[in-house]
């Protein structure tokens, strides 16, 4: 759990100052989406108790995906998402976290992507558990490249998902472009297949487009 918590808090930029549950509490709130919808549902005590990944391999609480729509290889997707609303000293929202995975080469990667207001805009990525190779694949952790995402934007102006990781290097200036893995391409693809999944239409593609017209104005 606490490590979990770390994860939410650095990809968030909040520096937990030695307690992490306290700053935690302070500063994200726990908040479900309903992904068929794009609705938040639920108490903020129902979303801090639910477990996503339970939830997916319950046949009453989740859905099979056909394999025409199945872009992250996952198999099942849960109803209910648990997305995390990184507030200010005012308890205003400033940042939404949302929980992707999918399947890399060898292994199913986890990660948490921080998205901006505007519904457009990330603010940071991180995966947190995979078992991709050392040095190749397994640089999804690496600070460098993670730091890529910072900026760009996932939707073109048509609100079509944009963003792409592009082998060989993102030119210059592309506001949907992060560089590929070197040596990694299918990792490379597995992370770019995650984005098309969880951010497109059977993912948080409706919850995004509410979010794009002022769906959190209510906080």
């Amino acid at each position: 759990m606490l490590d979990v918590q770390r994860n939410i808090l650095s990809v968030a930029g909040i520096n937990a100052d030695g307690n992490i549950q306290n700053t935690f509490n302070r500063y994200i709130q726990p908040q479900l989406i309903d992904l068929f919808t794009g609705d938040m549902v639920g108490t903020e005590d129902e979303a801090a108790k639910y477990d996503q990944r339970i939830a997916a391999n319950d046949p009453k609480q989740s859905v099979i995906l056909p394999d025409n729509i199945d872009f992250a290889g996952i198999g099942r997707r849960a109803k209910l998402a648990k997305i995390y609303l990184v507030k200010n000293e005012q308890r205003a929202t400033k940042e939404i976290i949302l929980p992707i995975h999918g399947n890399g080469l060898w292994s199913m990667m986890y990660a948490f992507v921080a998205v901006e207001t505007d519904g457009n805009t990330i603010g940071g990525l991180s995966y947190y558990q995979h078992g991709e190779t050392p040095g190749l694949g397994g640089e999804v952790e690496n600070p460098r490249w993670r730091s890529q995402f910072e900026g760009k934007k996932l939707f073109d102006n048509q609100g079509k998902l944009a963003l792409r990781v592009v082998k060989g290097g993102a030119q210059s200036g592309d506001i949907h472009g992060v560089d590929g893995l070197s040596g990694a391409t299918l990792t490379g693809n597995g992370v770019q297949n995650t984005f098309t999944f969880w951010l497109g239409d059977n993912g948080f593609g409706p919850f995004l487009t509410k979010v794009r017209k002022g769906g959190l104005s209510n906080g």
